[in-house]
């Protein structure tokens, strides 16, 4: 059966379920439509960078603050507030005529999306605890993650019925009704707003200071690029951003007051690993996506619905190996995640390997077959590794280990998107573009984030100490096996 035994729990968890569905489905659907909103709107490169980078870095900066109120003024009212605005930003972002238009949409709708899925973390963790919650944490994260795999086929067919330019537009339009009812079935089910009574003490300069170093590491890829100087410069200004957050962190628990990120989290090596581990692998996922739609479109020259169908295997097998995960745990343990990355790695060495050497006419047939490794290996490391990361997350910082947790996924993101399609962007760009050649490099890009996420899944075990299998992910009921992420 679902996590937790009455129906009222199984309602909660529907909805959130719905929630994820919605936020994380509305990035990846976008994909497949933008060559054909880059031509709409006369978007330049920074503007699609933006564009689909922006979005994932207000929703990951929203996701903390926005469980910080969740505790102070009850979760179901915030919840609903989000998703109105995710919404309503949606179609402002749809019927947009100017790119700086449809980005300022798309922050907002993002922050949108934050405080919707930071709701949804402490709701899951008000109603379930111990097993049920690690579970329901996992089957909410497997759920977004195998909707986000979908995306790219529900974009196509909506592009291939429509033509490119209502094409785009209804992609955006999508989670209006998945929004909707999303809001009536929380506006039912949801639990009764409940306050805690005491005052929030969320820490806004450590959450300014992670802002600031996130753009930091976005904007050299998202400008044009410059000297080595300038290079220089970004990285000093990073270094010198982070040093403010370490410092900053330091002095506030000294001063007796709550961090940003809870001392007992950055203690514990298993759980900063895996924090580490979920970052790269976010992070490379959706950048590798993104990348591969503009390539089959604008490179190859196929159809969107025919880019669609090549990415299809992809959602595919991440559905059939979700569901098997736990069997995989029971017999290999902690190494599932490595194995599933290994496996990820291979599909993007695969994948560039083909690019470079297959004929055309064969090469989507190739990458279908690599989103076929793909997503299996997705599959096997999505839930398993959110089962492991929250395992090790100390007691006295559980309740926010699950935002912090989301929170890292999307400002990786942020800035995998940023760097990757930047690289594509500019290497496939002009009279002298190679469209092959730069989505070879930014798919090896994508490899050497999944490269350190091994090393380090490599380094868990040890610091643990454990050899057995760690929590069953959430599909380790045979009820609760998803039928098809994170945010997590």
């Amino acid at each position: 059966m679902l996590p937790g035994e009455d129906r009222a729990a199984r309602r909660v968890l529907l909805v959130c379920m719905a929630a994820g569905v919605t936020t994380l489905l509305d990035q990846s659907v976008l994909n497949i439509a933008v060559p054909a909103l880059r031509q709409s709107l006369e978007a330049g490169p920074s503007d699609v960078q933006w564009i689909v980078a922006g979005y994932s870095l207000t929703f990951g900066l929203m996701l903390v603050p926005g469980g910080s109120l969740g505790d102070v003024r009850g979760r179901k009212g915030l919840f609903l507030v989000g998703l109105s605005t995710f919404v309503l930003c949606g179609v402002v972002a749809a019927t947009g005529g100017r790119p700086d238009m449809v980005i300022v949409a798309r922050l907002v709708q993002g922050a949108g999306a934050g405080l919707v899925n930071s709701q949804v973390i402490g709701t899951l963790q008000d109603v379930f605890s111990g097993l049920d919650r690690a579970r329901a944490l996992g089957l909410y994260a497997v759920t977004g993650g195998v909707a986000a795999a979908l995306g790219p086929g529900l974009g196509g067919a909506l592009v291939a019925a429509f033509g490119p330019e209502p094409g785009w537009r209804l992609c955006l339009l999508l989670n209006t009704p998945c929004g909707l009812l999303t809001l009536w079935l929380a506006f039912r089910w949801l639990p009764a707003t409940r306050r805690t009574g005491r005052r929030s003490q969320l820490d806004w300069w450590g959450l300014m200071w992670a802002g600031a170093l996130t753009l930091a590491l976005m904007l050299p890829f998202i400008s044009t690029p410059g000297s080595g100087r300038a290079a220089a410069l970004w990285a000093g200004a990073a270094l010198v951003l982070a040093g403010c957050f370490a410092v900053g962190q330091r002095l506030r628990v000294r001063a007796g007051r709550a961090p940003l990120v809870h001392p007992a989290l950055a203690r514990s090596l298993p759980y900063t690993l895996g924090t580490g581990i979920a970052m790269a692998s976010f992070g490379s996922s959706l950048a590798a996506t993104l990348v591969l739609t503009m390539f089959l479109q604008s490179g190859l020259g196929l159809s969107a619905l025919t880019a669609a169908a090549v990415t299809l295997p992809s959602a595919v097998a991440m559905g059939v190996t979700s569901a098997v995960a736990w069997r995989v745990v029971r017999h290999l343990g902690p190494h599932t995640v490595t194995v599933g990355l290994a496996l990820g790695i291979l599909a993007l060495l695969a994948g560039a390997a083909a690019t470079v050497s297959a004929p055309r006419t064969a090469l989507p047939l190739v990458l279908a077959a690599v989103q076929l490794l793909s997503g299996a290996a997705a599959g096997l490391t999505i839930a398993p590794n959110q089962a492991q990361v929250l395992q090790h997350a100390p007691a006295e910082a559980a309740g926010v280990a699950g935002g912090i947790l989301q929170m890292a996924q999307r400002i990786a993101a942020a800035v995998a998107l940023s760097a990757v399609s930047g690289s594509y962007l500019r290497g496939s760009s002009g009279a002298t573009g190679l469209p092959r050649t730069a989505f070879a490099h930014a798919t090896l890009l994508c490899a050497g984030l999944l490269t350190v996420a091994v090393a380090l899944s490599l380094l868990r075990p040890r610091l643990t100490g454990r050899r057995g299998p760690p929590a069953l992910p959430a599909s380790a009921h045979r009820q609760s096996a998803p039928v098809h992420k994170e945010p997590s």
